[in-house]
């Protein structure tokens, strides 16, 4: 015997193997963390898709009516389920609500209130999840009669 011990190393040791599932794990929670980040980014796109879309539908809706219909409103026309450009409700679109206020303005400047007469009106409409804004929309419709 020539007194040298041989250590063998087949394997890793305890610590090793602890470490390193140690590593997986905390990879594995980032990666989950960051997949529910990314749900919730997603879910929050599809809300202000769907209120553009229902925006849209509104401006449509208005675009064909007579200027005359447009009386000035002192409150929100509140469309508790949603129509269509149509007037149909979308019954799909439940879980929103479309506000939408009509006001006169000058011709000269569109953020200055005007007389009922005046042949411009100013159309906002908000859109909301749940009772949660989530987009707004102004234009301006002149009378072309």
């Amino acid at each position: 015997m020539n007194g040298k011990l041989h250590n063998r190393s087949d394997g890793f040791t305890l610590l090793e193997s602890l470490f390193a599932a140690m590593l997986i794990g905390l990879v594995i929670a980032a990666l989950i963390a960051s997949n529910t980040a990314f749900t919730i980014a997603n879910a929050a796109g599809v809300d202000l898709s769907t209120a553009e879309f229902l925006i849209e539908e509104i401006r449509e809706y208005y675009a064909i009516m007579a200027f005359n219909k447009f009386t000035p409103t002192s409150d929100w026309i509140v469309y508790p389920t949603p129509i269509d450009m149509e007037g149909n409700t979308l019954d799909d679109f439940a879980a929103f609500t479309q506000k939408v206020y009509i006001k006169p303005v000058s011709g000269v400047d569109f953020e200055t209130p005007a007389n009922p007469t005046t042949d411009f009106r100013k159309i906002t409409v908000r859109i909301y999840k749940n009772d949660q804004f989530i987009s707004e929309a102004s234009w301006i419709r002149a009378n072309l009669d």
